[in-house]
């Protein structure tokens, strides 16, 4: 049994060449900003539902308001919301614990 040579590496070698990848760069400052302050952002949001909540309350409770519809629309964006946040929060801190418990 003969064993031929393989041929035409050369040419494989010039298209996996990890010499000639390109470098893929991050500017973690910029993508932490982002993040930062797409939270802060949230929880902005999370407030104007609750206020809107609110003032659907008072305005039931006043008799500005005769729609329980509305009321309970405005509790509702309120309530999902809060929850919504809350858990986005508690991932993010577990996920903060968990690289604090990384040992380097």
């Amino acid at each position: 049994m003969a064993i031929n040579a393989i041929n035409g590496l050369d040419s494989y070698n010039t298209i996996f060449d990890n010499n000639n990848a390109a470098q893929v760069t991050t500017d973690n400052t910029a993508a932490f900003d982002s993040l930062f302050s797409s939270a802060i952002e949230m929880y902005k949001e999370t407030d104007a539902y609750q206020n809107q909540a609110e003032q659907a309350e008072i305005d039931f409770s006043l008799g500005y308001a005769t729609s329980t519809h509305d009321l309970a629309i405005a509790q509702q964006k309120a309530n999902i919301s809060l929850q919504y946040t809350v858990k986005v929060t508690n991932k993010a801190l577990e996920a903060y614990k968990e690289l604090m418990n990384m040992q380097i």
